[in-house]
């Protein structure tokens, strides 16, 4: 993660998208009508309104092109979000800080021999899928570190991802510079008083799944789902870098750190 600021550039071509809300609509189509909209691949900065889940959507939408993502607040939840306002866009894009975040890249084989790949901004998580208990065994770079987790699941959690699911879990949150990621339990069973662990962001992950056919597991990377999961394989892509913009005073940085002195 490298954050600062963007080094003076001008953001003049303007992608504006939205989620189908009537109130990011609404806004999308006043902001067009005031600062024009270009093609998503002429943009200097694609400028998304709505929420949070619009956010991610539009992360994994842009992942690998080099444009930054600059959102406006038009949903319930907007952590990624900036405060909405309809003038002064392009000055407050000049003044912007900006984020370079990391996805995580997931390797899944399920127990019929499928593969599936996905890359998570937020997190990778393994849940059960059935009335039973999810049991699995925990490898990073090779070692055996839990070799029995029973649990309704496991995540593997970004700095970025960290005060979402994974907070939610139980999980630590991480300042965003930090070169870590975070594996959190989901309502463990044994061992009872497991809190987690903080893991290299060079590190590897491999988690297999015990009991495949009578304990099935999904493997959920933010919104992409593949089931009957019998090996999930994690690390950081640090080949990808996802650009956010973020207004003075309310970096990605700056929010994390808040939200840890929240009470």
């Amino acid at each position: 993660m490298i954050e600062g600021y963007h080094g003076g550039r001008r953001f003049e071509r303007i992608h504006f998208l939205s989620s189908d809300a009537p109130e990011a609509e609404e806004a999308r189509a006043r902001l067009v009508g005031r600062y024009g909209d270009v093609h998503s691949e002429e943009a200097d900065v694609v400028v998304a309104l709505g929420g949070d889940g619009l956010m991610l959507q539009t992360l994994h939408r842009f992942m690998g092109r080099g444009v930054p993502i600059y959102g406006l607040n038009r949903g319930s939840v907007g952590f990624l979000m900036n405060e909405f306002r309809e003038t002064g866009l392009r000055k407050r894009l000049a003044a912007t800080r900006s984020t370079i975040i990391h996805p995580l890249k997931m390797t899944a084989n399920t127990f019929r021999g499928e593969t599936a790949e996905a890359r998570a901004i937020n997190e990778v998580s393994l849940l059960r899928q059935s009335a039973q208990a999810a049991k699995l065994r925990i490898l990073v770079d090779g070692h055996t570190r839990m070799a029995e987790l029973i649990a309704d699941g496991v995540l593997l959690a970004t700095p970025a991802g960290s005060t979402a699911y994974n907070l939610s879990a139980g999980g630590p949150i991480m300042p965003i510079e930090a070169p870590l990621m975070a594996l959190t339990p989901i309502s463990a069973f044994r061992p009872r008083h497991w809190r987690g662990a903080l893991i290299s962001s060079k590190a590897q992950v491999v988690i297999e799944v015990l009991e495949q056919e009578k304990r099935p597991v999904a493997a959920v990377a933010d919104h992409f789902e593949i089931r009957d999961v019998a090996l999930v394989a994690i690390a950081m892509d640090e080949s990808t870098g996802l650009e956010l913009l973020h207004d003075p005073g309310h970096s990605m940085e700056e929010r994390i750190l808040r939200e840890q002195f929240r009470h």
